[in-house]
């Protein structure tokens, strides 16, 4: 019979040499970490809709009957929904179990173990995550240190063996967004360039116009955010029909469930309410800002989605990070190499900021 030794050494070798993904962890289990009753604390560390889904979205789970049933393989009403809200032809878009899901297949699309994605950290760690997997070689380009792109590096980069670039815009934690020029100018190295709208809703300035004109683009957005259904998993990329096709043909047959389906056509029949949340969302983002402002110790970033990330100055960003915890305020704290001592505060509700800025007294 194999021992573990033996198995260990039938284990891919890409995947025991990379790291593992940071998510965030559940409310039940950020409380034990906190004193303060659980209505009472504020969860701020996940870039989640404080608001929650639609009503429509809730009714419409509670009143189905046909869960035992497969959902659409081929995504024809949710497909369709979608083109009506982006204006483009169902044929550009594809639908995923959020937009993590959509990262996956676009990498198994088009790496061969070897080849390489160039990554700009900080970013979204989903990236270099997704190409471990896949065998992929990550080449990382830094941020300037207004986290803008280094639109030259990245030129210097690239080679034969590069497929494609991820750029979250905005981005995740840094809250800037790249600009329509310079995402033209990815566009005219020979590579994909896949752009990550996952909080485009926040600030506008898409760049699903130039998708028909470009055939090396692809755009991915999830409903995690503006339509607070991050718990069913919902996203899709929007890209050249030549490109959608093969990406059906790879996707896992049923990768919308379908609850995620009935969600996704109820939260754009009420667009309406949810993009209201959302203008509530940044009129908080932007009163933490000047709050936060007020702290000598910290130094917010301008933010266009729903979060701020903050530097911690002439102090202890994990001690700040785990004191606020013991307050009830849950936020991200990042130590890397780009992001030395630092917090990420998503925008929640006037409450929340209310919180978050007395714990942040406190501590």
């Amino acid at each position: 019979m194999i021992g573990k030794s033996g198995v260990d050494k039938l284990i891919r070798e890409c995947i025991k040499q990379m790291h593992s993904y940071t998510p965030v962890d559940p409310t039940e289990v950020l409380h034990e970490r906190s004193s303060v009753p659980i209505g009472e604390t504020a969860k701020l560390d996940g870039n989640e809709n404080p608001y929650g889904c639609s009503p429509r979205v809730q009714k419409a789970l509670s009143d189905f009957n046909a869960f035992n049933r497969y959902p659409d393989p081929e995504q024809r009403e949710v497909r369709n929904a979608l083109a009506d809200y982006t204006g483009l032809d169902p044929e550009y878009i594809v639908a995923g179990a959020g937009s993590d899901d959509l990262i996956d297949i676009v990498i198994r699309l088009f790496i061969d173990p070897g080849d390489k994605v160039v990554n700009c950290p900080p970013t979204f760690g989903m990236y270099p995550f997704c190409t471990g997997i896949a065998g992929g070689k990550i080449i990382s380009v830094p941020r300037k240190a207004d986290f803008s792109l280094d639109l030259n590096g990245i030129r210097k980069a690239i080679d034969s063996r590069t497929r494609i670039i991820f750029i979250a815009s905005p981005n995740n934690p840094t809250g800037n967004q790249s600009s329509l020029s310079e995402i033209e100018k990815l566009l005219n190295f020979d590579l994909i360039v896949v752009v990550d709208e996952a909080y485009i809703e926040f600030s506008g300035n898409s760049v699903i116009k130039l998708v028909p004109e470009y055939p090396n683009l692809i755009v991915l957005r999830t409903f995690s955010k503006w339509a607070g259904i991050a718990g069913l998993r919902a996203g899709y990329g929007i890209c050249p029909p030549n490109i959608a096709t093969q990406l059906m043909k790879i996707k896992q047959p049923y990768n919308i469930n379908m609850a995620a389906h009935l969600a996704i056509l109820e939260s754009l029949k009420d667009k309406e309410y949810l993009l209201n949340t959302v203008n509530n969302i940044v009129r908080e983002r932007d009163r933490m800002f000047n709050k936060l402002l007020e702290f000598s110790w910290l130094k917010p970033y301008p933010s266009v989605a729903n979060f701020i990330l903050c530097r911690v100055i002439g102090r202890n960003a994990r001690d700040i990070y785990l004191g606020l915890q013991k307050r009830g305020v849950f936020v991200r704290y990042f130590d890397t190499p780009e992001l030395k001592d630092c917090i990420r505060i998503s925008a929640g509700r006037p409450e929340d900021t209310v919180r978050v800025i007395a714990a942040l007294h406190e501590v």
